[in-house]
């Protein structure tokens, strides 16, 4: 039987209290052009819906997608607050010129911590930056060294989580320390 996977993400979808704020953050900081924009009245869960949804473009056509309502109780009813955990975030993909643009465009802007910061993770450096929903971006660079062993970290990924469910939770990751031997 043959796996199909799903082509791409066509696109993630949030609201936003102020569509030109995200789109000026989306547009001038981050650099994601707006594509599309449909203004829609729409039957919805039981009443008719007026909003508008902003489409802004990924490198691969998928999009981030922000909606925001006209009626102040629509807004509220699906708008709730954004997490505020910074497990809770978007991750993208970046290479290392687009990365240093990212963060040059994040310093003219006078964007600082807490609000922006880089990670570390070994096999990857992030810049991370929140967005004007308090929504978190993570913008990723790998490692050359780590894309070399990702081989071997597909054939031993059930294993690692099999072992880290089991409650051994040592380290894994080589690229940092106190890493174990696997």
């Amino acid at each position: 039987m043959t796996k199909t996977l799903p082509g791409r993400l066509h696109h993630t979808a949030y609201v936003t209290k102020d569509l030109e704020a995200t789109r000026a953050f989306y547009e001038d900081v981050i650099g994601l052009p707006l594509v599309a924009t449909y203004c829609e009245a729409d039957e919805l869960f039981g009443k008719e819906r007026v909003y508008c949804h902003c489409f802004f473009e990924l490198a691969d056509g998928s999009a981030l997608a922000f909606f925001q309502f006209a009626d102040p109780a629509d807004q509220a009813e699906f708008g709730p607050e954004m997490p505020q955990s910074p497990f809770h975030h978007i991750a993208l993909h970046v290479d290392a010129e687009t990365q240093a643009a990212l963060e040059q465009r994040i310093a003219e802007r006078g964007i600082r911590e807490p609000d922006t910061y880089v990670l570390e993770h070994g096999y990857c450096r992030s810049v991370y930056i929140k967005d004007p929903n308090g929504m978190i971006l993570e913008f990723t660079y790998d490692a050359p060294a780590a894309l070399e062993g990702d081989a071997e970290r597909r054939a031993t990924a059930h294993a690692e989580l099999r072992r880290w469910l089991a409650g051994d939770h040592s380290n894994n990751n080589q690229f940092r320390a106190g890493a174990h031997a696997a």
